[in-house]
């Protein structure tokens, strides 16, 4: 569950003025000792004021077991400090050494099918081996006493992008641990039989000891074992978090702790609502993936940290400032674009703009990836756009520490939903649960109407309409909180495959939406998964995809939105809304796309009496997000926008506005 936004927030240890961060990934110890002089005096011409330093260094700090060389590190401290620039020290677990898999080869990870991932990348590590964690938080302590005091630490950065590459390890750690886990969750194995629903396929179990992670099986294996491994496997990443915090906190209380999340695409194996709490500050890496709702994906990404902030401010501790290195094409940005890109993260709350890294490094793995300094140098057209941002940057500072002003529609992103929508063994394999949750967002955008993105533990009934794309995990305390939520006057909108299983992924009986049958005045008694070449007409001149649904009305106050003209659907509802007292709820029985919801919208927001707070000609092509007394105009277009309804000057192509109102 999310902090509210009443839950105060630990900021960067420092003394001074309020200001927004700038700055990068640091890493030295890839370059000789000469040029970090030249390094230093470039963050300052920059207006670097920020570095995430030794992430990766592991290797550099102990170079043979309980041998330390903390000398490169004091200089690189010292140095940064009478630069002016301060450090977020990394705790530099993220991959481990080679003499400590040499020695210990049992600490890394194993996949479902059972081979054991060699060393020679990164996060070659299992969370649960208690091997490496030992070795671990004696590096964390080492680092902690040493730095403690040292007056350019603000801040204490735990591993790296926790889970990016070892969320699911499947080793016999791992099964002892997920064992562990289901004892403190279920108590019996009786109660765990019940919640697996394992009289199906003789899966009955009679003690712990006999469960296994779902490693590759004959078969599909069971869904709820599935879903809890996913649940222990989050679990097992956030008590690494836990057991290095607790380290750092014992030794230097005063500094605050974070980590940085991976709100992005399809990164989901960490539920991150869940993660917030435990830490000081919620951080968050960030890259644009390539697709026609690129620019609206890093939006509703930075949308969603925002609100896992709470709306209070955050860190964003890594974008690139150009190309990347890691997709099939990798494409530089466009003039305007890495202004625009960290400028929207900072108008989603964002109080930091980081990236990874600020050299470009010239050997490794990512040597093609963007930096700060690229290859060519200070004299390029690369580093006077950041020299430029660092300047944009300092203009905004009164903007630092003001929340985000909520917005009157919320979009609901439930992780455990995510998971199991896409388990195997289901209606269709095709659906994807946060594609569907993008395409409202970008919907409401090109309709000029403000969401935030949020978790189910957010203050829901503070949104005039709650929009829950696929929400298919309806546990019972949901289903009560979305009936009241209407019952209070709320504008509930749901969409196909939604309200279908409990916590336990089992069924809701009775015919589906399930748990949300009630409040939504339908009953389904099957789903209609199209194939891929299939599609389906509306009569409000819409086109569906990928799913639709027998609807049989079973509300008289439900009323029809739209109705199927093609398919076997045809003359019955595809689109309904039952009104409660002064709220509703409405549901979507196909998916329609960016396009297709953008043409059903307003049906649906005007009951909620919800409307865009831009002029409509800037409908479509200006984001408008607010933090404090602060509009951020953001052009999410590669054309100029005339503003002469805001009485303001044009936007240049790619430009973000900030205008105080």
């Amino acid at each position: 569950m999310t902090q509210s936004n009443d839950t105060p927030r630990r900021w960067l240890r420092r003394a001074g003025a309020a200001r927004l961060e700038f700055g990068a990934d640091y890493n030295p110890d890839q370059w000789p000792r000469e040029v970090w002089d030249d390094d230093v005096r470039a963050m300052q011409e920059a207006g670097v004021t920020v570095v995430s330093l030794a992430i990766f260094s592991w290797a550099r700090l102990e170079p043979r077991e309980g041998v330390f060389d903390f000398a490169w590190l004091d200089e690189v401290m010292d140095l940064l400090h009478a630069g002016g620039i301060t450090v977020d020290l990394a705790t530099a677990t993220a991959s481990p050494p080679p003499w400590l898999t040499r020695k210990h080869p049992e600490i890394l990870p194993v996949t479902r099918t059972g081979e054991t991932l060699s060393p020679g990348a990164r996060q070659h590590w299992r969370p649960t081996s208690p091997v490496f964690r030992e070795h671990a938080l004696r590096l964390v302590r080492e680092l902690a006493v040493r730095y403690a005091e040292h007056p350019a630490l603000v801040a204490w950065h735990v591993n790296n992008e926790l889970g990016c590459h070892n969320v699911y390890d499947f080793s016999d750690d791992a099964a002892r641990a997920f064992r562990l886990w289901l004892r403190e969750r279920y108590d019996t194995v009786d109660a765990l039989n019940h919640a697996w629903g394992t009289a199906f396929w003789s899966q009955r179990y009679d003690d712990f000891e006999e469960v296994l992670p779902p490693r590759l099986a004959a078969s599909y294996p069971n869904p709820t074992q599935q879903l809890d491994f996913k649940r222990f496997s989050s679990d097992a990443l956030k008590e690494h978090l836990r057991a290095e915090r607790a380290v750092l906190r014992r030794i230097t209380p005063e500094v605050p702790v974070t980590t940085n999340f991976m709100v992005m695409g399809e990164t989901k194996g960490m539920n991150y609502a869940d993660w917030a709490a435990e830490v000081d500050f919620v951080s968050n890496d960030h890259y644009v993936l390539p697709g026609p709702q690129a620019r609206d994906e890093l939006s509703f990404s930075a949308n969603l940290t925002g609100n896992l902030a709470g709306g209070h401010p955050w860190f964003l501790m890594e974008h690139s400032t150009s190309a990347v290195n890691w997709q099939p094409v990798n494409v530089a940005k466009k003039p305007g674009e890495m202004a625009r890109d960290a400028l929207t993260h900072v108008a989603h709350g964002a109080d930091a703009v980081c990236y990874f890294q600020w050299r470009q490094s010239k050997a490794g793995a990512e040597k093609y990836h963007s930096a700060m300094l690229p290859h060519a140098g200070t004299d390029s057209a690369l580093f006077r756009d950041v020299v430029r941002l660092g300047e944009r940057l300092r203009e905004l500072a009164p903007l630092a520490g003001t929340d985000r002003r909520r917005a009157p529609v919320g979009i609901v992103f439930d992780w455990e939903s995510w998971w199991v929508s896409e388990l195997d063994s289901h209606p269709t394999d095709r659906l994807r649960y946060r594609q569907e949750a993008l395409d409202w967002y970008t919907a409401l955008l090109d309709l000029g109407i403000r969401a935030d993105v949020v978790p189910p533990g957010a203050p829901l009934e503070e949104y005039r309409m709650l929009v829950a794309p696929i929400l298919n995990v309806v546990p019972a305390e949901l289903a009560s909180r979305l009936q009241g939520y209407v019952a209070g006057g709320g504008h509930l909108v749901t969409t196909y495959f939604s309200g279908i299983v409990d916590e336990h992924d089992h069924v809701w009986l009775g015919g589906y939406p399930g748990a949300l049958r009630e409040v939504l005045g339908i009953r389904i008694e099957e789903f209609g998964p199209l194939l891929d070449h299939e599609s389906v007409e509306l009569d409000n001149g819409t086109t569906g995809t990928l799913w639709t649904d027998r609807i049989d009305v079973t509300g008289p106050d439900v009323e029809v939105l739209a109705r199927y003209k093609t398919g076997e659907q045809a003359e019955r509802a595809a689109v309904t809304r039952r009104t409660v007292g002064t709220g509703s709820a409405s549901y979507v029985s196909t998916r329609l796309g960016p396009d297709g919801l953008g043409a059903l919208l307003p049906a649906l927001l005007g009951p909620a009496g919800v409307s865009g707070e831009l002029p409509a000609d800037l409908d479509g092509r200006v984001e408008l997000t607010i933090r404090g007394d602060h509009w951020f105009l953001i052009n999410r277009t590669d054309e100029p926008v005339d503003l002469a309804s805001l009485a303001e000057p044009s936007l240049a192509p790619r430009e973000v506005r900030v205008v105080r109102r």
